[in-house]
Protein backbone atom coordinates (compact mmCIF):
# COMPACT_ATOMS: atom_id res chain seq x y z
CA UNK A 1 0.00 0.00 0.00
CA UNK A 2 2.76 2.30 0.64
CA UNK A 3 3.78 2.16 -3.21
CA UNK A 4 0.88 3.53 -3.74
CA UNK A 5 1.48 6.98 -2.33
CA UNK A 6 2.20 9.87 -5.23
CA UNK A 7 6.10 10.31 -5.72
CA UNK A 8 7.24 6.93 -4.11
CA UNK A 9 8.67 4.48 -6.21
CA UNK A 10 9.31 0.89 -5.31
CA UNK A 11 13.12 -0.16 -3.70
CA UNK A 12 14.30 -2.87 -6.19
CA UNK A 13 14.72 -6.53 -5.01
CA UNK A 14 17.94 -6.97 -5.94
CA UNK A 15 20.96 -6.89 -3.59
CA UNK A 16 24.44 -5.91 -4.91
CA UNK A 17 26.34 -8.42 -2.43
CA UNK A 18 24.68 -11.16 -3.11
CA UNK A 19 23.38 -11.45 -6.70
CA UNK A 20 20.98 -13.89 -8.16
CA UNK A 21 22.61 -16.91 -9.28
CA UNK A 22 23.52 -17.59 -12.46
CA UNK A 23 23.73 -21.08 -14.76
CA UNK A 24 27.39 -20.87 -14.70
CA UNK A 25 27.36 -20.55 -10.76
CA UNK A 26 25.09 -23.30 -10.50
CA UNK A 27 27.65 -25.43 -12.92
CA UNK A 28 30.04 -24.56 -10.21
CA UNK A 29 28.67 -25.10 -7.52
CA UNK A 30 30.15 -28.03 -5.28
CA UNK A 31 28.59 -29.97 -2.66
CA UNK A 32 29.38 -29.17 1.21
CA UNK A 33 30.99 -32.71 1.70
CA UNK A 34 33.34 -31.96 -1.13
CA UNK A 35 34.45 -28.20 0.15
CA UNK A 36 34.74 -28.70 3.82
CA UNK A 37 36.96 -30.11 5.50
CA UNK A 38 36.01 -33.97 7.04
CA UNK A 39 34.89 -32.90 10.32
CA UNK A 40 32.90 -30.05 9.69
CA UNK A 41 31.15 -31.58 6.94
CA UNK A 42 30.19 -34.25 9.26
CA UNK A 43 28.27 -31.29 11.99
CA UNK A 44 26.84 -29.96 8.61
CA UNK A 45 25.45 -33.22 6.60
CA UNK A 46 24.71 -35.24 10.30
CA UNK A 47 20.82 -36.09 10.44
CA UNK A 48 19.00 -33.69 13.23
CA UNK A 49 16.03 -34.61 15.21
CA UNK A 50 15.08 -37.73 16.82
CA UNK A 51 16.02 -40.90 15.45
CA UNK A 52 12.96 -43.00 13.36
CA UNK A 53 11.48 -45.53 15.59
CA UNK A 54 10.71 -49.11 13.42
CA UNK A 55 7.50 -50.16 12.57
CA UNK A 56 7.20 -53.05 14.93
CA UNK A 57 8.43 -50.66 18.23
CA UNK A 58 5.82 -47.59 17.16
CA UNK A 59 3.49 -47.36 20.07
CA UNK A 60 -0.48 -46.90 18.18
CA UNK A 61 -3.49 -45.51 19.14
CA UNK A 62 -6.51 -47.49 20.96
CA UNK A 63 -9.36 -47.11 22.49
CA UNK A 64 -10.06 -48.50 25.73
CA UNK A 65 -12.78 -48.02 28.51
CA UNK A 66 -12.27 -48.07 31.74
CA UNK A 67 -14.23 -48.15 34.89
CA UNK A 68 -14.38 -44.25 36.80
CA UNK A 69 -13.09 -45.39 39.81
CA UNK A 70 -9.67 -47.14 37.96
CA UNK A 71 -9.10 -43.68 35.49
CA UNK A 72 -9.56 -41.58 38.63
CA UNK A 73 -7.00 -43.91 40.18
CA UNK A 74 -4.44 -44.10 37.30
CA UNK A 75 -4.25 -40.13 37.12
CA UNK A 76 -4.40 -39.80 41.02
CA UNK A 77 -0.49 -40.82 40.65
CA UNK A 78 -0.14 -37.58 38.32
CA UNK A 79 2.14 -36.87 34.87
CA UNK A 80 3.23 -40.38 33.48
CA UNK A 81 -0.33 -41.95 34.51
CA UNK A 82 -0.57 -43.70 30.81
CA UNK A 83 3.08 -44.60 30.78
CA UNK A 84 2.32 -46.48 34.40
CA UNK A 85 -0.84 -48.16 32.96
CA UNK A 86 1.15 -49.09 30.07
CA UNK A 87 3.63 -50.75 32.41
CA UNK A 88 1.07 -52.28 34.79
CA UNK A 89 -0.51 -53.92 32.13
CA UNK A 90 3.13 -55.42 30.82
CA UNK A 91 3.61 -56.76 34.45
CA UNK A 92 0.09 -58.11 34.11
CA UNK A 93 0.76 -60.16 30.92
CA UNK A 94 4.73 -60.71 31.51
CA UNK A 95 5.71 -59.16 28.40
CA UNK A 96 8.99 -57.31 28.52
CA UNK A 97 9.60 -53.92 29.30
CA UNK A 98 9.90 -51.88 26.11
CA UNK A 99 9.33 -54.66 23.75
Amino acid sequence: MVDKIEGRTPEPDGDDDSPEWTDAMFARAKPAGEMLPPDAAALLLRRRGRPRITESMRKRQVTLRLAPDVIAALRATGPGWMARAEAMLRAGLALDEGK
